[in-house]
C-alpha cells in the first residue's frame, strides 16, 4: 500500500519559508579552494585524499529537491549540483559492514549520517545552489547534501567523510538529537533529550 504520510509535500510540524535560514557552531575560518582537500578515510579499501581539481573533474549530477531544518521550517524545490556520494562510495571500496559515515567540516561541526541515507540516487556533495556558486553562508566549497533527512545531516563546509561500521555521534546527537533525523517521522530527538538546541542548516 502507498504510504499515505509520503503523499502530502510538507512533513508534519513544519512551515514553509522562502529561503534556507543561515545557522553556525561558531566562526567559521576562510576556504581557499588552492588549499582545499577532501579526505576520505575509515573503513575503506583505498583511502583517498582529493584537491580542488581533482574533486571537480569527478562526475557530477544535479537534484531539485525540498529542504526541511529539525527547526521546523522548509524550504520547496533547492536546485542543488554537485558530486554524487555513490561516486564516493565507489572511489574508496568501502567495507561491506559500514553502516554510519562521520561528516567533519571546517568549522569544527560534525554529523553522522546512515549510510543508506548516505548512499541515495539524490545525495550529493554539492558546489552549487539554485544555478549559482555555492555561497559561502550555505556551506562552499562543499556541502553534503542529503534530502530524506533533517538539514543538519546536511552538513556545510565539508572536509572529511569517514565511513564507519559503529556509529560516532557528531555534534548535535551528542546533544540530543535523533541519530537519523526522518523529517516525515518527526525523528528530531532522542527520547528524554536534555533540552533543545539549534541545529545548523
Amino acid at each position: 500500500m502507498l504510504n499515505t504520510m509520503r503523499i502530502k509535500r510538507l512533513p508534519p510540524g513544519q512551515s514553509w519559508v522562502e529561503e534556507p535560514m543561515v545557522y553556525d557552531i561558531g566562526p567559521v575560518p576562510p576556504a581557499r579552494l588552492e588549499d582545499y582537500r577532501l579526505r576520505l578515510s575509515g573503513e575503506v579499501t583505498k583511502p583517498i585524499e582529493l584537491d580542488w581539481s581533482e574533486v571537480q573533474a569527478l562526475p557530477r549530477t544535479h537534484v531539485r529537491r525540498d529542504f526541511h531544518c529539525v527547526t521546523t521550517w522548509s524550504v520547496r524545490g533547492i536546485v542543488w549540483e554537485g558530486i554524487p556520494t555513490r561516486i564516493l562510495i565507489d572511489r574508496v571500496s568501502v567495507a561491506p559492514d559500514v553502516r554510519w559515515v562521520l561528516v567533519r567540516c571546517r568549522d569544527g561541526y560534525s554529523t553522522d549520517v546512515p549510510i543508506d541515507a548516505f548512499a541515495r540516487r539524490d545525495a550529493l556533495l554539492a558546489d552549487r545552489m539554485n544555478g549559482s556558486i555555492l555561497a559561502p553562508e550555505h556551506g562552499a566549497p562543499l556541502r553534503l547534501v542529503v534530502p530524506c533527512l533533517y538539514a543538519w545531516k546536511s552538513a556545510k563546509y565539508v572536509e572529511e567523510l569517514e565511513f564507519l561500521s559503529e556509529r560516532r555521534p557528531g555534534f548535535w546527537e551528542q546533544r540530543g538529537y535523533h541519530d537519523r533525523g526522518d523529517p516525515w517521522r518527526e525523528e528530531r530527538f532522542r527520547a528524554n533529550p536534555r533540552g533543545t538546541k539549534e541545529a545548523g542548516a
